[in-house]
C-alpha cells in the first residue's frame, strides 16, 4: 500500500513539475553580441541609493537621445534588458542613443497607484525625480540631448512610463507602455499635469492581469492586486484629448506573419503633421489575442501570462513612435 501512495504522490509531483514547467516557461532569444558596453551605476536619491545600468553603443551620436526601460514588478536591470529580447541595444548600435535601465526600490517602481502593497509605493519613493536626477547625470557626462528623452516599460515598468507622461511631459518626448493601462480616477495617486504627451500603448486583449477592457489588476482576478485601471482605448483617448487632436484616428491592421501565434496587432493613432501647430501622436496598438508581455519573433512570455505574439518586434515598433517625435 505504502508503495502506491509513494507512486501516486510521484507522479503528482512530476505533473505538477510539467504543468509549472509549461506554465511559467519562458523562451527568449539569446543575449547578443554586440560592440557596446553595458555599465552598472548607483546614485543618492531621496535618501536611498538607487541603482541602475545603461548601454553605450560603439558609436555613440553627438548628443545622445535616451531611452530609459523599466522593468516589471520584482524585477531588475536584467529584466528590462530581456523583456525586449535586448532589441533596444541593437537599435541603440544602429541609432547612437544611450538605453539606460533604471532598477525600482526593492524591485518596484511608484508607477502612479494607490493600491499596491510594494515598498515603493508605501515610502512614496521619488522616481519621478530619480529619471530627472538621471537624465540631468547624463546630460553632464555624456551630452545627451535634453529634447530626446523617451521611456518605455512593460506591467509596473509600463506603469511608470505612463506616470511620467502624467507628471512629467516636459521631460520626456514621447512614452511607450506595455501591459499598462491609467489608474481609475480613485486609484490614481499622483497628480496629472493635464499637458499633453506622445503616447503608445500596446496591449492584449487576453491579458490575466492588466485587464485591456478596464478592471481590477490582478493575475486572474486573483493574485497581486493593484487597485482599479481605465480600459486601454479610454487610456489613449484621454492622451489624444489632452493633445487637441479631434478627427478621427487612423486604424490599420498589422501583417500576420506568424499564424501560428493566434494573434494579430490592429493599430490606432492619432497624428497631425501639421508643422505650424503640431500635436503630440498617440497610438494604441490592441494586440488580439495577446497576453501580458512585449511582442517579439523570438519571444514567447510564460503560459500563464496569456498568448504571445511573434509578429513585430516591440523595440523597433516603440523605436519607430520615438523616432517620429524627435
Amino acid at each position: 500500500m505504502r508503495i502506491i501512495i509513494k507512486s501516486f504522490i510521484l507522479i503528482l509531483l512530476c505533473l505538477l513539475f510539467a504543468v509549472a514547467f509549461y506554465g511559467l516557461h519562458f523562451k527568449s532569444p539569446p543575449k547578443l553580441s554586440l560592440p557596446g558596453s553595458l555599465h552598472t551605476a548607483s546614485m543618492d536619491w531621496g535618501g536611498y541609493t538607487r541603482s541602475y545600468a545603461y548601454y553605450i553603443p560603439e558609436k555613440i551620436s553627438t548628443n545622445p537621445a535616451l531611452v530609459f526601460v523599466f522593468h516589471g514588478s520584482l524585477g531588475d536591470a536584467e529584466m528590462s534588458r530581456s523583456m525586449y529580447g535586448y532589441g533596444f541595444e541593437q537599435i541603440a548600435e544602429e541609432n547612437g542613443f544611450i538605453v539606460i535601465y533604471p532598477e525600482g526600490y526593492k524591485k518596484h517602481f511608484n508607477d502612479c497607484r494607490k493600491d499596491g502593497s510594494y515598498e515603493a509605493n508605501k515610502l512614496a519613493i521619488d522616481d519621478v525625480g530619480f529619471m530627472q536626477g538621471l537624465v540631468a547625470q547624463f546630460i553632464q557626462t555624456h551630452q545627451a540631448n535634453p529634447r530626446e528623452v523617451f521611456a518605455t516599460g512593460v506591467s509596473n515598468g509600463g506603469q511608470m512610463a505612463l506616470r511620467l507622461a502624467l507628471e512629467a511631459p516636459d521631460l520626456v518626448a514621447a512614452v511607450a507602455s506595455v501591459a499598462a493601462s491609467l489608474p481609475t480616477q480613485d486609484n490614481l495617486d499622483c497628480v496629472p499635469t493635464a499637458k499633453s504627451a506622445s503616447v503608445l500603448v500596446m496591449n492584449g486583449t487576453d491579458d490575466p492581469m492588466n485587464p485591456f477592457h478596464g478592471g481590477r489588476v490582478a493575475l486572474y482576478g486573483l493574485l497581486g492586486g493593484r487597485g482599479e485601471v481605465i480600459s486601454s482605448i479610454a487610456t489613449v483617448k484621454y492622451f489624444a484629448e489632452l493633445a487637441g487632436h479631434t478627427d478621427n484616428p487612423s486604424i490599420i491592421l498589422l501583417e500576420d506573419t506568424v499564424v501560428d501565434d493566434n494573434s494579430t496587432i490592429e493599430v490606432t493613432r492619432w497624428q497631425d503633421n501639421d508643422s505650424e501647430n503640431p500635436r503630440d501622436s498617440v497610438a494604441l496598438f490592441r494586440v488580439v489575442g495577446g497576453g501580458h508581455g512585449a511582442p517579439h519573433p523570438d519571444m514567447k512570455s510564460p503560459k500563464v501570462l496569456g498568448g504571445s505574439n511573434q509578429d513585430i518586434n516591440a523595440a523597433e515598433a516603440i523605436w519607430a513612435f520615438f523616432d517620429d517625435a524627435r
